[in-house]
């Protein structure tokens, strides 16, 4: 399958701090959570991806578009979405008024146009219904909505999504779950987030990062096979767990390398996650 994004040796560093360390990743059509530690290098990469920032060293292209020409960065930015972790709303923007000043940034003149695309990206979110109401007015699962509809205009064939579902309750996190489930059809999303449940409930190939470097890169299901035999149960804290944790049954669940006869437990992705990131440290880059 050609690749929407290609990318090799991406370096980049941020006075003493190496924020990126020769990052090489292939994007195809589908969701791909990228998960991390804070500062391990994930908006970083996404800033890069999404031209905000230049590397030092390396390359990629986004659907064949090679960014490091002025021709070809335009082209990048014409066919991305870009959703940051901070979106920068104006507050007194009407969600239609905010949308259709992204989508005049990219270059949609003809005002009729524009305008049906507007609708037609925030019924894609369901927001028809408030898009005259203030962004200031709404909650904030409708304000991720309005980001989303944003990095939606133009129907892009790449989408990069920084933590969007921070800060929102269950229930509008399943609702904007399925938004980006629907929004990978067809299309490439790169999906950051220190949610592995999103990961393991949206994501077909999953990227782990720490340090400015990608530490694995596969399925879901291969991530949560890291784990088989390193899960186990327990009536005390085991002292040489790699993590551990009373459950709301009493017990403890323990990852890490278990003592003879313990009682096995089913692994999960976090597990995976958890045995991948052993022995990082919690901040590193930016």
């Amino acid at each position: 399958m050609i690749p929407t994004v290609s990318a090799s040796g991406l370096s980049l560093r941020y006075g003493g701090t190496r924020a990126l360390d020769d990052v090489s990743l292939r994007l195809t059509p589908g969701v791909t959570g990228l998960l991390g530690p804070n500062g391990a290098g994930k908006t970083t990469l996404l800033r890069v991806l999404a031209t905000a920032v230049p590397a030092d060293q390396g390359a990629f292209t986004v659907l064949g578009h090679d960014p490091a020409t002025a021709a070809g960065r335009h082209e990048v930015r014409r066919n991305l979405g870009y959703l940051p972790q901070t979106p920068g709303f104006h507050p007194d923007f009407t969600a239609f008024e905010f949308v259709d000043y992204v989508a005049i940034l990219k270059e949609l003149t003809d005002r009729a146009a524009r305008h049906q695309e507007v609708r037609r990206v925030l019924e894609c979110v369901d927001l028809s219904d408030v898009r005259g109401k203030r962004i200031k007015k709404l909650s904030g699962g409708m304000q991720q909505r309005v980001a989303l509809a944003a990095a939606l205009v133009g129907d892009p064939g790449f989408l990069v999504l920084d933590e969007p579902t921070v800060g929102l309750d269950p229930e509008q996190r399943m609702r904007f779950r399925e938004l980006i489930a629907q929004a990978g059809e067809g299309r490439s999303v790169l999906l950051s987030t220190h949610q592995t449940e999103d990961v393991a409930m949206l994501c077909h190939r999953v990227l782990v990062m720490a340090s400015g470097t990608i530490r694995f890169d596969g399925t879901p299901a291969e991530l949560t096979a890291r784990a088989a035999g390193r899960v186990w149960s327990s009536t005390e804290r085991a002292p040489g767990a790699k993590a551990g944790w009373r459950t709301g049954l009493g017990t403890f669940r323990n990852v890490g390398d278990p003592p003879p006869g313990a009682e096995l437990l089913e692994p999960t992705l976090e597990d995976g996650y958890l045995l991948t990131l052993d022995g990082e440290p919690a901040e590193v880059a930016a």
